[in-house]
This record gives structure tokens, sequence and C-alpha cells, in this order.
């Protein structure tokens, strides 16, 4: 992808699990001023409701398994119908098929969304070697009172067993945060994601940043490629 000197606002995080996509998606909207959701965390919140469809999800998410495209960007489509992600957004954690691209495109260019002009103008992805993502997926936190994410290792808390934001003493960890899940998880981005990467190359969208590294470092990466 060739850059330009403007700041992009419309971004998409790529990566394998555990790459790092959720705490520079938390990063760029610091930074920016642009609004995110963890695809997954919206997930994660309908299964916690108990509903039919939570249910449902609980049981594909807690196998490490993907829900169906139709599925996934219904709920997607739905929150980035929402007034503030109309100035921007950095999206983590979808696209995950060629499916759900071009829904997104599909999304976009329909006309709740383009009067807003709301296409994806960059795509970035985080590369980083298999080993690096179980490290850091295994040792994941959360924050149960704020959402706030930490890693036993990478990011632990200032002070033990206390949130550095809102002062919470209980953190959660996910059910599918376990070597088995993780593997199958990994399995299934080669498989599935992976291709996408061709597909936003093609539209001059994608640019690759090494995700191995410090946060910072990381970040600094990115911020490059951002423009701010």
């Amino acid at each position: 992808m060739q850059q330009d000197k403007r700041l992009f606002r419309h971004i998409v995080l790529m990566g394998p699990p555990g790459a790092g996509k959720g705490t520079q998606a938390s990063i760029l909207v610091e930074k920016v001023g642009l609004k995110t959701f963890s695809t997954g965390q919206l997930l994660r919140d309908e299964a916690a409701t108990g509903s039919k469809l939570g249910k449902k999800i609980a049981s594909i998410i807690d196998g490490g398994n993907m829900l169906p495209s139709r599925m996934l960007m219904k709920i997607v489509g739905k929150e980035l119908e929402k007034p503030l992600y109309r100035e921007g957004y950095v999206l983590d954690g979808v696209p995950r098929k060629i499916a759900q691209a071009k829904a997104l495109d599909k999304i976009f260019a329909s006309r709740a969304f383009k009067k807003y002009d709301m296409a994806i103008d960059l795509v970035i992805y985080l590369q980083v070697p298999d080993e690096y993502v179980i490290e850091r997926i295994i040792g994941r936190s959360q924050c149960a009172k704020c959402g706030t994410m930490y890693h036993d290792k990478f990011k632990p808390t200032q002070v033990f067993g206390i949130c550095d934001h809102c002062g919470g003493k209980e953190f959660t960890r996910r059910a599918d945060d376990n070597y088995e899940a993780i593997m199958t998880r990994l399995k299934l981005f080669r498989l599935e994601t992976a291709p996408i990467i061709p597909y936003y190359e093609k539209k001059g969208l994608l640019v690759c940043v090494d995700g191995t590294g410090p946060i910072d470092v990381v970040s600094e990466k990115i911020r490059k490629v951002v423009g701010y």
C-alpha cells in the first residue's frame, strides 16, 4: 500500500489470535479518537446474557471455534449502525473470512452507511509467530469491572490483584484461553482468515506490521502507518 500524509480513520486490525489487536485498537482509540469494539467481546457479552442466541454463541466460542458468518455479521452490522462510529472506527476481530470481508464492503456501501463515507481505508496486519501467540494468550486476564486487559508477563497490574484503571479486584480469564483451544483457533486462522490478506492487498488497503516486541514499540509502528 502506498502511504500518503492523510490520517486514516476507518481501520481494520488483523492478525492471528493473541497478536495484540485489542490492545492496539485501544491505543488508537486513545490517540486518534476512533471508536472501537472487540467482536469477541460483543459475542461474549451476548453469551453472558444466557439468551437462546447467547447459549448458542457460548457453545461455539468456548470450543475455540468461529460463529457462522451470517450470524456474526448481523451482530457487527447492528453495532456499526450506532452514530458513534461515523467519525471513525477501528475493527478488531472482524472480518475473519472472505465472505465477511465482502459482507463488510456491502454494509458500508449500503444507503444507511454510504452517506457517512464509512468505507474501510486501511487494513493493518500484525505479524507474530505461533510460539509468541501461545505465550500471549495463556497469560491473558481481564478486569471484571471495567474490562481492561492484562497479561501475567507482558502487562501485569502495577499493584498485584488491583486494576490500574478502576481499582477492581476481580479478574476473569476467557474459557477458550487454553492450549487446545488456541491450537484450534490457529488452525482456523490459517484456513479461513489468512486468505483475506491478499483480498485487501489487491484493494490497495493492506500494510503489514511486525507485532512482536513491547506494546509501545508495536504502537509506534502503527502510529507511523496511521499518520497521527
